[in-house]
């Protein structure tokens, strides 16, 4: 085993969980889209390398999803909306410069 030191500035985590119909879910709102337009947007922002954007498993935060979390921030967002991809990125961005 190596130990690392993490070689981004920002890492957004995305949850995508799917409870397929048993109980609220992430996926519910569309969470894997939003995760691939923030993805698109950090490519276009010029970031990539410097922040890393990545889908997850369950945050245990279901009823408040959909959730994303900034790292090492520690930014928790909830019920998030494909409308609130500035307002994540515009988080990113104090974080980064």
């Amino acid at each position: 085993m190596k130990k690392n030191i993490s070689p981004y500035q920002c890492h957004i985590f995305v949850c995508v969980n799917d409870r397929k119909g048993s109980g609220k879910s992430c996926a519910d709102g569309k969470s894997m889209e939003m995760k691939d337009a923030l993805k698109e947007e950090v490519s276009k922002r010029g970031w990539k390398g410097k922040v890393r954007v990545s889908h997850s498993g369950c945050f245990g935060l279901c009823e408040e999803g959909p959730n994303v979390l900034l790292y090492p921030q520690g930014i928790w967002f909830s019920g998030v909306s494909i409308h609130d991809q500035e307002a994540i990125l515009d988080e990113v961005a104090k974080n980064l410069f």
